[in-house]
C-alpha cells in the first residue's frame, strides 16, 4: 500500500494529527462496505491541508474519524499527545459544515456566542469576542440580525466564526463553500485566509473542487475511488498570502493538471 505523508521525516514528534493504518468498514445486515483503507497521515501544526477526490471516496468519513465523531475499524488516529475522542472532549476541534446550522431564533452574535456560553463564558467577555470576530469577517453591525435576514455567505461567515469563537487548535471544514456563487465564494476565500493568517489555525478542508483546494491549501491530498487511499500528497507552492488572479497563472494551471492526473 502506498503510505502518502503529508509532512517530511518519519517522526511523529511536533506532529499536530498523526493518522496511522486507518480503515474504515460500514457494516449493515446485508453487506460490509470497506470505505476507507490504510490511510497514513501527518499534519503539522498551522498547515492548511485539503482533502480532494470522487464522491464517495470517504473524505467526510475521514474528517469525522480525525474529528473523533467515527471510530475508524482499524488503525490510530493521535492529535498531539491525544487521542481524536480525547481532542474532540477537550475541544480542540472546531466544525464548519456546508450548511451553516444556525439557529433560526438567535442573532447572528447569539449564534457566535453558543459555545462560549455552553463553556460558562461570562456575557461581556464573550460579547467582546464575539464583536471582533464579526468584524473581522466583515459582519460588525449586522451581529443582532436574525439569519433570515442574511445572505448566505453571511450566514456562513457567521457559521466559521461560531467554530473559532472558543479558540479551536484545528478547523475541519466540510465542504464549507458548496452551494456558494462564484463571486460570493471567492470573497469568502479571501476573508477566511486572512483571518487564518492571523490565527493560524490547522485547517483540514474536505472539498470536490481542485481550483478552491489548491487555492487555499498548502498541501492537497489526493484521495482514490472507493475504498479511500491517499494516492499522493501534492505541495502547493504558490506565495502567500494568496491573490485571486492567481487561479489563471500558468503555474496554478500546471497544479489543476497534476491533481487531475492523479484522480
Amino acid at each position: 500500500m502506498l503510505r502518502e505523508s503529508l509532512s517530511q521525516g518519519s517522526s511523529d514528534i511536533g506532529k499536530c494529527i498523526v493518522i496511522r493504518n486507518v480503515g474504515m468498514v460500514y457494516h449493515s445486515r446485508e453487506s460490509s462496505l470497506q470505505a476507507l483503507e490504510d490511510i497514513f497521515v501527518e499534519v503539522d501544526e498551522g498547515e492548511f491541508v485539503s482533502f480532494v477526490g470522487p464522491t464517495g471516496c470517504g473524505k467526510t468519513t475521514l474528517l469525522k474519524i480525525i474529528g473523533g465523531i467515527l471510530e475508524p475499524t482499524n488503525g490510530v488516529v493521535r492529535i498531539g499527545d491525544k487521542s481524536a475522542d480525547e481532542a474532540r472532549r477537550k475541544r480542540m476541534f472546531g466544525f464548519i459544515f456546508e450548511d451553516p446550522i444556525l439557529l433560526p431564533w438567535r442573532t447572528a452574535i447569539d449564534n457566535v456566542r453558543l459555545p462560549l456560553e455552553i463553556m460558562n463564558i461570562r456575557k461581556n467577555e464573550s460579547d467582546k469576542i464575539c464583536q471582533e470576530l464579526l468584524r473581522l469577517v466583515g459582519l460588525d453591525g449586522f451581529g443582532k440580525r436574525q439569519p433570515h435576514e442574511l445572505s448566505r455567505g453571511m450566514q456562513q461567515r457567521v457559521a466559521i466564526v461560531r467554530a473559532l469563537s472558543f479558540n479551536p487548535s484545528i478547523l475541519l471544514m466540510d465542504e464549507p463553500f458548496a452551494n456558494l456563487d462564484e463571486i460570493t465564494k471567492h470573497k469568502l476565500y479571501m476573508d477566511f485566509l486572512a483571518l487564518w493568517r492571523k490565527q493560524r489555525k490547522t485547517v483540514i478542508f474536505v472539498t470536490h473542487e481542485i481550483r478552491e483546494a489548491i487555492f487555499l491549501s498548502d498541501k492537497v491530498a489526493v484521495l482514490s475511488h472507493q475504498p479511500g487511499t491517499i494516492k499522493k500528497v501534492v505541495k502547493i507552492e504558490l506565495p502567500r498570502p494568496r491573490k485571486l488572479e492567481m487561479i489563471e497563472s500558468v503555474k496554478f494551471i500546471e497544479y489543476i493538471k497534476r491533481v487531475r492526473s492523479i484522480l
